[in-house]
């Protein structure tokens, strides 16, 4: 609680704003402003004021945001995140726990992530300095190392399952839907550090392929993507190895969360098919809803749209899908063909912005030629392997080979160009290809809507890798950590914040509150709390310290109150 305290100094009294709490069992001062004189703070006081006894905030005063940190403390609390970790890493001797350690560094990735030797001073500037028990000068990076330190991979299992068992259990969360997908994150982890094997080179999705990379692998709900499990390997893996070495702990997870795992559907991605992993989910107990690589399957391509039917009805709009079975690694299936115009108009769309580019790119090419020729031009002359070899990076592009026809020969002692638009071959994509995709799953009897929509929900766990990759709230990378442990440490914290993340924002929308989790984030940053002091009175001969909220727009105080963030006010 804020108190106003007076000190004493060679004859002159002086007041100070404070706040102490108990750390270690002892009282503690954990937060300190100078207000001057009595003659100065009243001084201060009667010029601001416009009325008797209006409250004036105090020199250097304290503004303190509580909407974000209290929201995401309470539900780490809920989940009793510092006790779980406690358990499975106990940690002898003085100074606070492996726990507390932990519990800071995720509420920093959810709020404003930064390296661990900033976290004191971020701490000092948040309402945690009053609801945990650690103080900032134990925040060091050194601390952090020490802590991490202690937790090893298998720890690192069984928090996340008892993670994972309390968020279904406290927040009943949905099981009927399970999404898995994986994605890499690019470090600037050195070419050289030879502490690491989970940073490697491999095909980055960021587009980062001079940079070492990390993998992560992730199984969430379908209801506002709440992580269930995850993996981290190395970045040099692929997808398909990833989702077999993963399927006995799936199964595992699945039958420790619910007893009808019987009723659970697993939907994957196509980057996740093979011959063992569909043999997998075959022996595993719960269901599945996959796609297919469109281009391997010609035949269903072929289907004419205008044959599909049409599911307006059934609240797909512009959806159109045609049923059938065939075998798929060895297994006779239910596929479902669909076409959705939207798909087929952005499809359409970017190939056109892309055949645009090429056909600059191929006229200036064939001006500069000419220039070349006429000796317009000085210099080192082109050649044709060298214009062949610049072409075919530009025709690197999925579709554009198809799409065009390129001629280069030799004219003059210079290279001469030719292409030609191929617009049978664009009309042939946009018949079979182009707002087209092949899903296929074990759920005979669901219709094809059921299966369309179990399909889609997979954009629930894309959108948590964005917000996972965003640079100003969970912000995976970039890491500042080198070695395989301390990697595994920091994305499990970075999953835990996203599972603190996603529970808020499933817990606003239980209430009306639809919001994107960095719109969440920036409204309740904006619920701050104000020290205020009041002037002394007769009944009151020394200056009274008061808190008080900044004004709130609708949106904020209905957050407010749906999370009940008023227990964290100061008194």
């Amino acid at each position: 609680m804020a108190s106003i305290t007076k000190k004493v100094i060679k004859g002159n009294t002086y007041y100070y704003a404070r706040e102490c709490k108990r750390v270690n069992g002892r009282p503690k001062i954990v937060w300190q402003k100078y207000l001057g004189k009595l003659e100065d703070i009243i001084t201060a006081v009667l010029e601001r004021r416009d009325g008797p006894s209006v409250p004036t905030p105090l020199p250097d005063g304290e503004v303190t945001e509580i909407g974000a940190v209290a929201a995401v403390y309470d539900l780490a609390r809920r989940l009793d995140l510092a006790s779980v970790i406690d358990r499975h890493v106990p940690k002898r001797g003085q100074g606070p726990s492996v726990g507390t350690y932990l519990l800071v560094g995720t509420v920093n990735r959810c709020i404003s992530p930064c390296s661990k030797a900033a976290i004191g001073s971020w701490f000092d500037s948040t309402l945690l300095r009053r609801l945990v028990d650690i103080e900032s000068r134990q925040l060091t990076s050194q601390r952090f190392w020490d802590n991490m330190n202690r937790v090893d991979e298998n720890a690192i299992r069984a928090i996340e399952a008892d993670l994972a068992a309390r968020a279904v259990s406290e927040f009943e969360l949905r099981m009927d839907r399970l999404l898995f997908d994986a994605t890499n994150f690019f470090t600037f982890i050195d070419s050289f550090n030879d502490c690491c094997t989970v940073a490697q080179r491999g095909k980055g999705k960021e587009g980062r392929a001079a940079l070492r990379i990390v993998g992560l692998a992730l199984l969430v709900t379908a209801d506002h993507h709440v992580p269930l499990l995850h993996d981290t390997y190395p970045g040099n893996q692929s997808d398909p190895p990833t989702f077999a070495g993963l399927t006995e702990r799936i199964v595992s997870r699945c039958r420790s969360l619910t007893q009808g795992v019987e009723h659970v559907t697993l939907v994957f991605d196509k980057g996740n098919n093979s011959r063992d992993n569909l043999d997998a989910v075959e022996a595993a107990p719960f269901h599945f809803v996959g796609s297919l690589v469109p281009t391997q399957h010609p035949e269903l391509l072929e289907i004419d749209r205008k044959a599909m039917t049409p599911l307006d009805d059934d609240g797909l709009p512009g959806v159109r899908s045609c049923r059938t079975t065939k075998e798929v690694f060895g297994y006779r299936r239910t596929v479902v063909v669909t076409f959705n115009e939207n798909l087929f108009v952005a499809q359409a769309r970017t190939l056109l912005r892309e055949i645009s580019k090429r056909q600059r790119k191929f006229r200036e090419l064939q001006a500069k030629l000419d220039k070349w020729r006429t000796g317009a031009i000085r210099g080192r002359r082109p050649t044709v392997t060298s214009v062949r070899k610049k072409v075919s990076g530009w025709l690197a592009a999925r579709h554009m080979k198809s799409l065009f026809e390129v001629e280069i020969s030799e004219r003059d002692g210079l290279p001469d160009l030719s292409y030609r638009f191929a617009e049978e071959a664009w009309t042939g994509l946009q018949k079979t290809l182009l707002g087209k995709n092949i899903l296929f799953t074990d759920n005979d009897e669901w219709s094809d809507s059921e299966i369309i929509r179990a399909y889609r929900s997979q954009h629930e766990i894309e959108a948590g890798f964005r917000d996972m990759k965003d640079p100003h709230h969970i912000a995976l990378r970039p890491q500042h950590h080198w070695t395989d442990q301390k990697i595994r440490v920091h994305v499990f914290m970075c999953v835990v914040a996203l599972m603190l993340l996603s529970l808020l924002r499933r817990e606003l929308a239980g209430h009306g509150i639809h919001c994107s989790v960095r719109r969440m984030l920036k409204q309740l940053a904006g619920i701050k709390e104000i020290v205020m002091a009041f002037p002394p009175t007769r009944r009151v001969q020394e200056p009274v310290l008061r808190t008080s909220l900044c004004s709130m727009s609708e949106v904020q105080r209905r957050m407010y109150e749906v999370l009940d963030l008023a227990r964290f006010v100061s008194a």
